[in-house]
C-alpha cells in the first residue's frame, strides 16, 4: 500500500478529510456513477424494459464494485466508463448484462454523477461547516457589539466603531455566501440524453425520452438541464465554483483582519496558543498568527483556480476532452474552502479579545479621533471652514503630542462655537469613544437576522 506521505498534493498528505472524501475522492466519484448506473436499471425495471430480478442483480452487482478493479480494466482497455460497465456485467447474469449501461453514454454517466456529488458536499458538508462558524461570529458579535475599537481606513485610525461591528461584517458576508452556495448547489443539472445531447438512443426505446431523462435524474435527486450535448452546459457548475471562490475570499480578508489584530503593537485579538505549542524554531518567545495565515494561504491557492473552470467553459461542438483532465481539480477547490472554514471556526471560538488594548489604541490618538465630529458640528454651527479648522488644528495636536480637545479648547476662534455646543457634542469631543454611531444596535441586529434566518 503506497505511503500518504508519498503523495504529491497536500490535500492528500495535510489536508485531507474523510467527510469531503467521501464526495469528492476517486472512491466516491467511482460510488456516484455506480448510483447512476443504479439509478437507470431502476428506471428501466419500472418502465418494464427489464425484470425485476435483473435489477436485483445490478444493484447488488454495483454495489460491489470497488475503484481498484475499475482502474485495472481500464488499464487493459483504455476506457473509463467502459470499465465501470464490465465490472458490473462480470457480476451479473448472461440475462441481466444486457441492460447495464442501456441506452446511456459516458457523460450521461459522468456529468450526473458530478452534479450529485458536489451538489452533496456542498449542502451537506460545506454548508453545515460555514453554518458552524456563522454561529462562533454571530456569538462573538453580539457579545462585542459595545466594545469600542478604533476603526480603520487605509491602515490608518479612522472614527471609532466597535469590535462587534467589525465582526458583523463577515457574518453578513459569510452569510450572503451560504445562501447562494444553496442556491446555487440546487441548481446543478444532469444529464441523460446521449452522445450529442438529442436523445438518440433512448428515443430507440421510449416515445418521451425527456421524460425517461428526468426519471432518472429524480432518482439522484436532479434536474436534467434545459438542454444539453454530450455534455451539460458549464454555466451552472462554473457559477458554483465561483461562489466557492467568493467564500474564500470572505474566509481570508476574515484571516487577514485577524492576524493584522494580533500584531505585537496592536495585540487587540489573540489566537488560542496550546501549551506545548513552538512559534519559532529559534525565538522561543513567538507566537504566531499560524491559523489565520493558513486560512489567506489556502485562499492564494483556491483563487487561480477559477481561471481554470473559466477556461474549461469552451469546448468544441458536441464536446471535446480539453477539460478531462483540468477538471478532475475541481474537487480540491471545495476541500480547501471546507479546510478553510473549520480552521477559522476553531481560532474564532477560542478568541481572545483584549479589551484594554482595544482602548489603549483607540486613546492612541489622544482623541484625534473626534476630528470628524468636531467638524461636522462645527459646520452645523456656521463655521464656514471647519473642515480645514480642524486639520489644522489635528495636525498642531499631533506634532505637539497634545490631546486634540486640548488643543481646541485653547483655540480663542473656537470659543464662541465650544459654548453653543450641547453637551452631549461636547461629551463627543471629550470622548470619542461614545462617538461610534449605531455600531452596537447594527452589530446586533446583523447578528440577529442571520441567526433568524439560519435557523440557529
Amino acid at each position: 500500500m503506497r505511503d500518504v506521505f508519498d503523495s504529491l498534493s497536500p490535500i492528500d498528505y495535510r489536508y485531507w478529510d474523510a467527510e469531503v472524501a467521501k464526495y469528492l475522492s476517486e472512491n466516491g466519484f467511482t460510488r456516484y456513477k455506480l448510483r447512476v448506473e443504479r439509478a437507470l436499471a431502476t428506471v428501466l425495471e419500472r418502465r418494464g424494459v427489464c425484470s425485476e430480478d435483473t435489477l436485483r442483480e445490478i444493484v447488488a452487482a454495483c454495489g460491489e464494485v470497488v475503484t481498484e478493479e475499475v482502474y485495472d480494466e481500464e488499464g487493459r482497455i483504455g476506457h473509463d466508463i467502459r470499465a465501470l460497465v464490465n465490472r458490473i456485467q462480470t457480476r451479473l447474469s448472461d440475462r441481466a448484462k444486457p441492460f447495464v449501461h442501456l441506452s446511456a453514454t459516458s457523460f450521461d454517466i459522468i456529468e450526473s454523477a458530478n452534479a450529485a456529488r458536489y451538489k452533496h458536499v456542498v449542502e451537506i458538508v460545506v454548508i453545515p461547516a460555514l453554518i458552524e462558524l456563522e454561529k462562533v461570529l454571530i456569538t462573538l458579535a453580539d457579545n462585542e457589539a459595545e466594545t469600542p475599537q478604533a476603526g480603520r481606513t487605509h491602515g490608518q485610525h479612522a472614527v471609532p466603531t466597535s469590535f462587534g461591528f467589525a465582526i458583523a461584517e463577515y457574518v453578513s458576508r459569510i452569510g450572503g455566501s451560504i445562501e447562494e452556495l444553496k442556491l446555487r448547489a440546487d441548481k446543478l443539472p444532469g444529464k441523460f440524453s446521449g452522445a450529442v445531447g438529442a436523445y438518440n438512443a433512448s428515443s430507440l426505446f421510449f416515445d418521451d425520452p425527456e421524460v425517461f431523462e428526468a426519471e432518472v435524474l429524480a432518482e439522484m435527486g436532479l434536474i436534467p438541464a434545459e438542454y444539453s450535448t454530450q455534455i451539460v452546459p458549464p454555466e451552472a457548475m462554473t457559477r458554483l465554483l465561483c461562489e466557492v471562490t467568493i467564500t474564500a475570499g470572505i474566509l481570508a480578508n476574515l484571516a487577514d483582519d485577524m492576524r493584522h489584530l494580533q500584531r505585537t503593537e496592536i495585540a487587540e485579538v489573540g489566537e488560542p496558543v496550546e501549551e506545548d505549542q513552538v512559534g519559532s524554531s529559534t525565538m522561543p518567545q513567538k507566537m504566531n498568527p499560524i491559523n489565520f495565515e493558513n486560512a489567506k494561504s489556502l485562499w492564494k491557492v483556491v483563487m487561480p483556480r477559477i481561471i481554470t473552470v473559466f477556461l474549461d467553459q469552451i469546448s468544441e461542438h458536441q464536446r471535446d476532452l480539453t477539460n478531462s483532465a483540468s477538471a478532475r481539480t475541481y474537487g480540491e477547490v471545495v476541500a480547501y474552502v471546507f479546510s478553510m472554514a473549520k480552521r477559522l471556526t476553531r481560532v474564532m471560538n477560542k478568541l481572545t479579545v483584549n479589551h484594554e488594548n482595544l482602548q489603549r489604541n483607540l486613546n492612541m490618538t489622544k482623541g484625534g479621533t473626534a476630528a470628524e465630529p468636531l467638524q461636522l458640528i462645527l459646520s452645523a454651527l456656521g463655521h464656514s471652514h471647519a473642515h480645514e479648522k480642524v486639520r489644522i488644528l489635528a495636525r498642531q495636536a499631533r506634532r505637539e503630542s497634545r490631546p486634540l480637545e486640548e488643543v481646541v479648547m485653547g483655540d480663542a476662534e473656537l470659543a464662541d462655537y465650544l459654548e453653543k455646543m450641547t453637551p452631549r457634542q461636547r461629551s463627543v469631543i471629550s470622548n470619542p469613544s461614545l462617538y461610534i454611531g449605531i455600531a452596537p444596535k447594527k452589530a446586533r441586529a446583523v447578528a440577529e437576522r442571520w441567526k433568524q434566518k439560519l435557523g440557529l
